[in-house]
């Protein structure tokens, strides 16, 4: 089983920057592709971007150039660099993992991108 703590939310202006963290339980986290997915309100939960266990990224067209994601297995966490942020980066952020077939998620966290 694997729990996952996102943090680093919040609120900030157009143009500006985050940087999300998801830390994992357990001792297999170097292993595991990681992923971060966003939710707006009244949208469905869109995938944005993933790295691999050999730390291979992709990310979602609408956050290309925009966004970085990182993973520091020493610390069983993977980041989300966020910048030049839009309002329509506004969403609850939730990163994810498969293990064994079975997804994890985290709680989330708010960004809220507005003047």
């Amino acid at each position: 089983q694997v729990q996952l703590v996102e943090s680093g939310g919040g609120l900030v202006q157009p143009g500006g920057s985050l940087r999300l963290s998801c830390v994992a339980s357990g001792s297999i986290f170097s292993i595991l592709t990681m992923r971060w997915y966003r939710q707006a309100p009244g949208a469905q939960r869109e995938w944005v971007a993933g790295i691999t266990s050999g730390g291979s990224t992709n990310y979602a067209d609408s956050v290309k150039g925009r966004f970085a994601i990182s993973r520091d297995n020493a610390k069983n966490t993977v980041y989300l660099q966020m910048n030049s942020l839009k309002p329509e980066d506004t969403a609850v952020y939730y990163c994810e993992t498969r293990n064994y077939g079975v997804d994890y998620w985290g709680q989330g966290t708010q960004v809220t991108v507005s003047s």
